[in-house]
């Protein structure tokens, strides 16, 4: 059987791949001003963390792609070793990054950080690297993360978890099945956002059952209505389809909150219909349209090179900046913006670099090696 990494690797969707940058740049910018909100009513760029479940629903959709007409030559251990490779060597960087920013994040959002042993840190590291979830009880930061070292490593753990069970079961459902699933979850997805009791998605992000039933919803329903996108639908261009997919996304992610904190089933509404509808939408006219001249075409590539690096390296560098807002009761973004922006260009920078001069040769060693290993088994096979 050939091997997952000898696969010919199929065309990207350049608009897709620029959309997925935009979501997460919109990730970091949300992320900058939450320290400045008093919660979730009040957040500015308010929708951004909806992000995470347009990920999930773009993932869903290439996974189709890239893997729905392989399965005769590909086997599951070959499937499993081609998305390690594809995902892992950001992991591990990301809670090593965590570790080395840790204690720079010392400050009143994290009072206990300076009485954590050295060993304990780099025991969670070490467990951060797998992407094992960590128990609330061996939590350093405080918050309950199952990722303390990198929070947003949390929705890499579903994203594993989504590709176990496509490999395993929901690959071989036919699209009548798959959209029971599909119908399923959404009515579930409907379900906790306006009756969950905070009327968004918020959370998933630590090992305890309110946050692992919020992870498995937000989920779901995206993943896999992603994969149904890809099986049943024929794409048609769209003119200007990056700008167009860009803006809506944007419009999306940064709305303001809906309702008040009497009135959480309105936001909670909103939001049902974007994950349900909207992005859906976005992947299916971005899916269908090409970049519009040459430097589209560059600005997609750049920003879907650069968009996972972003994404899981960029909170180390929050956690400070979080340290920073609340060592200085009462600044206000208006203020702190060139902090702000700083940080936004550093998380930048560092995401371009290591791409360049880690994840990429990272890759490209490891495929080379599974394909040795790949080759000397086929060899030793034919020889017996």
């Amino acid at each position: 059987m050939t091997s997952s990494t000898q696969l010919t690797s199929k065309p990207h969707y350049p608009i897709l791949d620029g959309l997925r940058g935009v979501a997460a740049m919109m990730v970091v910018i949300m992320h900058l001003f939450e320290p400045h909100a008093t919660g979730h009513l009040d957040m500015i760029v308010n929708h951004g963390y909806l992000a995470v479940d347009f990920f999930f629903l773009l993932s869903g959709f290439v996974i189709g792609y890239a893997y729905d007409d392989r399965w005769a030559r590909m086997s599951l251990r070959n499937f499993f070793r081609r998305r390690l490779i594809r995902l892992h060597p950001m992991v591990v960087l990301g809670s090593v990054i965590g570790a080395v920013c840790f204690y720079f994040q010392d400050s009143p959002a994290f009072p206990a950080i300076h009485t954590v042993p050295v060993w304990r840190l780099i025991v969670v590291m070490l467990i951060g690297c797998t992407l094992i979830p960590i128990p609330p009880g061996m939590d350093i930061r405080g918050w309950q993360e199952m990722h303390p070292l990198d929070g947003p490593a949390w929705s890499l753990f579903f994203e594993y978890v989504a590709n176990i069970l496509y490999a395993l079961f929901v690959r071989k459902f036919s699209k009548t099945l798959l959209t029971i699933l599909v119908v399923v979850a959404g009515a579930a997805l409907i379900h906790y956002t306006v009756t969950g009791g905070t009327g968004d998605l918020i959370g998933g992000w630590s090992l305890d059952p309110k946050q692992l039933r919020i992870g498995i919803t937000r989920l779901m329903y995206p993943f896999f209505a992603g994969l149904l996108l890809f099986r049943v639908t024929r794409l048609r261009s769209v003119k200007y389809g990056f700008t167009w997919c860009s803006l809506l996304l944007v419009a999306v992610l940064a709305f303001p909150r809906i309702g008040d904190g009497n009135h959480l089933w309105q936001n909670g509404l909103y939001e049902s219909a974007c994950v349900l509808f909207v992005f859906p939408l976005i992947v299916y006219l971005g899916a269908g349209g090409q970049p519009a001249g040459q430097f589209s075409a560059r600005l997609c590539k750049f920003f879907g090179d650069i968009s996972y690096p972003l994404y899981i390296s960029h909170y180390p560098l929050i956690y400070i900046y979080w340290g920073y807002v609340t060592s200085h009761p009462g600044v206000h973004y208006g203020e702190a913006w060139p902090r702000m922006l700083a940080t936004f260009a550093i998380a930048l920078m560092l995401a371009y670099g290591y791409l360049k001069l880690y994840d990429e040769p990272v890759r490209r060693w490891l495929t080379v090696k599974a394909d040795s290993l790949a080759g000397r088994g086929s060899s030793s096979s034919s020889r017996s």
